[in-house]
């Protein structure tokens, strides 16, 4: 979550699914407001997971789509553009699952 948030990334979220999904553990949600920021909040996310945390993360999307997600297994991180993440509200689709931090 702080290498998104040293990249300025808006509206970080960390969800606590366990009791919800059988897939992950965790969602961390946060948006960028061009496609060269997302760019670089993905590279220092994948650069402080792998580096710090030995993670291979797993990559689905492009940034010029709006929506990448990086799959950690237990952690799956979604970084989105805002209009992207207005358009499908993962945050309202998994609104029982429990916030574990929130930075705005």
């Amino acid at each position: 979550m702080e290498a998104a948030s040293d990249k300025q990334a808006s509206d970080i979220v960390m969800l606590d699914i366990r009791g919800l999904s059988s897939f992950a553990d965790y969602f961390v949600i946060c948006s960028g407001e061009s496609d060269r920021q997302l760019k670089a909040i993905l590279e220092a996310i994948d650069e402080a997971l792998s580096q710090g945390a030995g993670l291979c993360l797993r990559q689905e999307g492009e940034v010029d789509s709006g929506w990448v997600l990086l799959d950690g297994g237990d952690v799956i991180i979604h970084v989105f553009s805002s209009e992207q993440r207005d358009f499908y509200q993962l945050d309202q689709l998994w609104s029982k699952a429990t916030p574990v931090l929130r930075i705005q």
